[in-house]
């Protein structure tokens, strides 16, 4: 472990190190120096180039070229919830019910649906059409769905407002 802690950190500062010497010292250990120790047969190492990349400026459109470009498309044409009565409240007892997504065209790799339940994200993101929710409180919410790549947005439905009605059994 010591022995590769040292060799990272002789690699770090190989670019300000004249020259780089390997020997083995009196307990047989391999060591890098960038200097010769007195008395010791070291070999000098020698170390390729390092690779350099220039940075680059932005390259930019001319004005006539950025005028043709087309607006953004939507990735799907149709993204909404079904199964979500809005015009009567949704029984469910213990506040644990299921959702489906209409989403044309199929959902590409690797997006993944993921839910919005009153404006946070709600549950494990998944690549299945149908989602369920647990434990919804009962009264008044919003709910909508989002197509993520990782952590990005990629399109999110209208959100749909739905009343949960849980009966309290004493």
């Amino acid at each position: 472990m010591g022995r590769t802690f040292s060799y990272i950190l002789l690699v770090i500062a190989l670019p300000v190190a004249a020259q780089i010497y390997k020997y083995t010292d009196a307990n047989g250990n391999t060591v890098y120096s960038d200097h010769s120790p007195d008395g010791v047969k070291a070999q000098p190492v020698e170390l390729p180039p390092l690779n350099r990349v220039e940075p680059q400026a932005p390259s930019t459109l001319p004005a006539s070229d950025a005028d043709k470009r087309q607006p953004a498309q939507s990735a799907y044409e149709v993204l909404e919830l079904a199964g979500l009565p809005t015009e009567e409240a949704l029984r469910a007892n213990n506040g644990t019910f299921t959702v489906n997504v209409l989403i044309k065209p199929r959902l590409q790799s690797p997006h993944q649906l993921r839910l919005v339940l009153d404006d946070e994200p709600y549950g494990q993101p998944s690549n299945v059409p149908i989602l369920q929710l647990v434990n919804v409180d009962r009264g008044e919410h919003r709910l909508a769905v989002q197509v993520i790549d990782g952590q990005t947005i990629v399109q999110q439905s209208p959100p749909v407002a739905f009343t949960v009605q849980r009966v309290h059994k004493p």
